[in-house]
């Protein structure tokens, strides 16, 4: 056997390390890509780290027990992730159609995947092992830890412990509580007596807890959308490792108990993950099925930071990573990147380098890693709070470093950067550099919208910040004698979002000549804010009413205005704009979206000749969006 290699994945492979049974089997609904991106990558390595041996079945047919049970039974238990992505969201659009293609399975195969793939799999292992201690994990597990409004069922759902009949859930990214919980079984301690452990959700027949909050039960939340609401507010204002309470949730006769979040791992352990021997590639079986599509991104980018307080509601990420920012340091990542230049298919382009929001990196504020982020503020919404340290200068530092290496012709920054953080930096130093070096022609930025009503609800600033970020952004790049463009990320369908708010937006693409490829239709997946608003119709910090554009007609029409020009959306922007008494933006003056319905239908060719036209004379003097 080699010194690195992959874990094993059938007997074979336990043969070949000498091993004639797996501590633990990690069940997971993504490829095997041994790679840090890759949440069963990590798990299993660091489990690999502390003496424990770790087989990985990737992919497993569920229709039998077979694959679940050809590398033996475990001794210690069983590990289950639907992958890296929410199995649901992984096969359905947000119009709940299936997918056509997995980029997380071999070929880009879709299908590869049982829907709800942690219970699946939970069931299958019961079947084929009964009595095991199953730890259930991973995106899906973790933002279904509580009842939850499922947008598939268009109802509310159990927690996901209780339907997949798991032993443990381990919410958040779990290097610590799976290391703690593998040490206590191997000491023999029974599984259903570790209770304390943070980052957890276990069941119980009793709420007699110190130090917790008691949320509105499963049954309540089904009967009261104010309860659900209710519910989300106390889970989202308990989610902080220095200071939260357990929290206890009624399910019929058991109890839901939800341990605080663990602490995020500091630098040295964020460090010590990263340097562990991944492959940092798929497993060489799915080479005649045409690879791994999934890896392509990441290959060559490197993970800078962890957690993310921009707090937008659409998103999960306080949910799951938490709100508290840390970060790697630039030694770890200058070593991974002089492994990355080794590989023969680098061409010398580092992809990314950055996380969540690449340019946060470090806590907002020094209070945040003595009593977590604050239970009822925002850091950055409305405004940056006047105790964040806004500086640039370290990843600044990095990023040169990471320029100035041998083999490296070019860093790029393509997760998001938040600019609402990076115009209220007073220093523009980082601001010319991202746009002289860290940028190839467009920077994709997430404003979302530009209705003050709609953006308030998404928890994202004002329109007025993005249009200073945007007047900034072309200012510096015709200083510095480039011509590079903004990529804005656009959200129809938002809780808050009424007809004129979308046709205000469609106005914005209009006058800044933005003629989006790509529209994203608000998704109500688990675990946000935004989802709980869709479902209750109310805000629930305020519990004030939100309008809720949740018809499919209504949903189409304000998709369809973010593509006006787009021809087959002729019909929907015509009867949006009259529904909304718009009028008269139907016309031929360059402010209408489109024309009347007979020059639409008799002179489709002309319309398009002037779209051209105008948009060539507005290039010239508008912003120069793409």
């Amino acid at each position: 056997m080699k010194k690195n290699d992959f874990l094993p994945i059938c007997r074979e492979d336990m043969k070949r390390r000498g091993w004639e049974q797996l501590d633990f089997l990690y069940i997971v609904g993504d490829a095997y890509v041994d790679h840090p991106s890759f949440g069963h990558a990590i798990i299993s390595r660091v489990l690999e780290a502390h003496g424990y041996k770790v087989g990985i079945s990737a992919l497993p047919d569920w229709r039998s027990i077979d694959d679940f049970v050809k590398m033996g039974r475990p001794k210690l238990g069983v590990l289950i992730s639907a992958g890296n992505i929410d199995s649901m969201v992984n096969h359905y659009t947000v119009s709940k159609k299936k997918r056509h293609d997995d980029a997380y399975a071999p070929g880009n195969k879709a299908g590869m995947r049982p829907d709800r793939a942690t219970i699946v799999y939970s069931n299958r292992i019961r079947e084929a092992f009964g009595k095991i201690p199953i730890l259930i994990g991973g995106v899906e597990a973790s933002l279904r830890r509580f009842a939850h409004y499922d947008y598939w069922d268009n109802k509310i759902r159990r927690s996901i412990l209780l339907d997949s009949r798991a032993s443990i859930l381990m919410y958040g990214m779990g290097e610590r509580q799976i290391v703690e919980i593998a040490d206590r079984l191997r000491d023999g301690v029974p599984v259903e007596d570790i209770t304390d452990v943070a980052g957890i959700c276990y069941l119980s027949n009793d709420c007699n807890i110190e130090n917790s909050v008691e949320i509105p039960s499963y049954e309540e939340c089904v009967e009261s959308k104010k309860a659900y609401a209710d519910s989300c507010r106390i889970q989202y204002y308990e989610q902080n490792p220095y200071i939260g309470k357990t929290i206890i949730q009624k399910h019929g006769d058991k109890y839901l108990v939800q341990t605080p979040p663990q602490k995020p791992l500091c630098t040295e352990e964020l460090d010590d993950v990263y340097a562990l021997p991944y492959m940092k590639n798929y497993h060489p079986c799915y080479e005649k099925d045409g690879g791994i599509k999934a890896i392509e991104e990441v290959k060559f980018s490197l993970a800078a930071n962890r957690g993310c307080y921009g707090n937008c509601s659409f998103c999960a990420l306080a949910f799951h990573q938490g709100r508290i920012v840390t970060s790697r340091s630039d030694e770890s990542l200058i070593a991974e990147a002089k492994e990355m230049i080794k590989d023969k298919d680098f061409k010398g382009y580092i992809h990314d380098v950055g996380g969540p929001t690449a340019n946060f990196r470090v806590p907002a504020c020094k209070k945040q890693n003595i009593v977590g982020a604050c239970k009822e503020k925002h850091c950055l919404f409305p405004d940056p709070c006047k105790n964040m340290e806004i500086s640039h200068t370290k990843y600044l530092a990095l990023l040169r470093k990471l320029r100035a290496l041998p083999g490296v012709k070019k860093v790029f920054i393509r997760s998001g950067i938040r600019f609402d953080y990076l115009i209220a930096d007073k220093d523009d130093t980082f601001f010319y550099e991202l746009c002289r070096y860290h940028i190839s022609g467009q920077l994709k930025v997430a404003p979302e919208h530009v209705s003050d009503n709609v953006l308030k609800y998404m928890g994202k600033p004002e329109n007025s910040v993005f249009n200073k970020f945007a007047d900034k952004f072309y200012k510096i790049n015709e200083k510095i004698g480039k011509k590079q463009y903004l990529v804005p990320y656009l959200m129809s369908s938002h809780p808050g979002s009424t007809l004129r708010d979308a046709i205000k937006l469609a106005e914005y693409l209009k006058q800044h000549n933005i003629n989006p490829q790509q529209v994203q239709d608000f998704y109500p997946t688990p675990g946000t804010i935004s989802t709980c608003m869709y479902y209750t119709g109310l805000d629930p910090f305020t519990m004030k009413k939100v309008y809720i554009p949740n018809t499919p007609k209504e949903k189409a029409m304000q998709r369809a205005l973010l593509q006006f020009r787009v021809p087959e959306n002729y019909r929907l922007v015509y009867e949006a704009l009259t529904k909304a008494g718009r009028t008269d933006l139907i016309g031929y003056q360059d402010r209408c979206l489109i024309r009347p319905p007979q020059g639409n239908i008799l002179n489709a060719k002309r319309r398009k000749a002037n779209d051209n036209r105008h948009h060539s004379q507005n290039k010239k003097k508008g912003r120069r969006f793409y």
